[in-house]
């Protein structure tokens, strides 16, 4: 297929799958269900950090995450403005019986507390993302995100939890998360909320189907989805479309996992 025919077929289904509709299968759902900003991207963080395996539970467990949360995801983590830590430590406890896969009690606790330190000591997700953004990619400013998200006391095992682009990593989870907050999509699909993070920095959340898809199409040669993998379809994507390469997450994905492309 022409690079031109590509660009057409990939665009249409962009507009297919970048509808209101593919909320009602998908865990972006979660933080649509808030209107408060720091609402909207703690819940997308803490749904994002737990996407994968199968949907339906994915979204099952980031919605017990929420009730978790008093379904006020900012109020619970943060301090207010007197400095009055709005949750004490016993009410961590509640998270102990939650599991999703390999994410654990001891693991939710601990994302609650480093969140609170975020917002506290480095004025919110967006700046924590923004303080370590270069040229224009996000794969930096994910590694050194995680350096800030464990800066406190932590338990060794959580940190798996958050991957590092710059130790090989694809990185799916965060770059879907990123995704959901930077692009500004009229269809109401991603938020838009990170006015100060382009879409232009954004990279693909490559996961098996997208991977696969993207492969098929010969927009991506290594067999690994890995950061390497990442670096060349980021290359590929952005030649289709420069400023807003992650769109086609949208097509890749929908070709996946609803036409079995």
């Amino acid at each position: 297929m022409k690079k031109a025919d590509l660009k057409l077929f990939l665009d249409e289904k962009v507009v297919q799958y970048n509808h209101p509709s593919f909320l009602e299968s998908d865990p972006i759902q979660i933080p649509h269900r808030f209107t408060k900003k720091e609402d909207i991207e703690i819940s997308a963080f803490l749904t994002a950090t737990i996407a994968w395996g199968n949907r339906k539970s994915i979204i099952a467990n980031a919605q017990k995450m929420m009730s978790l949360l008093e379904e006020s995801p900012y109020d619970f983590v943060s301090v207010s403005i007197i400095f009055i830590i709005n949750h004490q430590e016993g009410d961590l406890a509640r998270f102990d019986s939650f599991v999703h896969r390999t994410f654990n009690g001891e693991d939710a606790s601990f994302f609650i507390k480093s969140l609170k330190n975020i917002y506290t000591n480095h004025k919110g997700l967006e700046a924590a993302f923004k303080a370590h953004l270069q040229n224009n990619t996000m794969q930096p400013a994910i590694s050194g995100f995680k350096e800030t998200f464990f800066e406190i006391p932590h338990p060794k095992r959580t940190t798996k939890h958050v991957s590092d682009p710059l130790k090989g990593s694809a990185a799916k989870r965060i770059n879907m998360f990123l995704r959901w907050m930077v692009r500004d999509d009229s269809t109401g699909v991603d938020f838009g909320l990170w006015r100060s993070i382009s879409p232009a920095a954004l990279s693909c959340p490559l996961d098996v189907h997208s991977g696969n898809v993207a492969r098929k199409l010969k927009l991506l040669k290594r067999k690994q989805n890995d950061a390497k993998a990442l670096a060349e379809l980021d290359t590929t994507l952005r030649s289709l479309d420069p400023l807003d390469p992650v769109k086609y997450d949208f097509a890749l994905f929908g070709l996946g996992v609803f036409e079995k492309f």
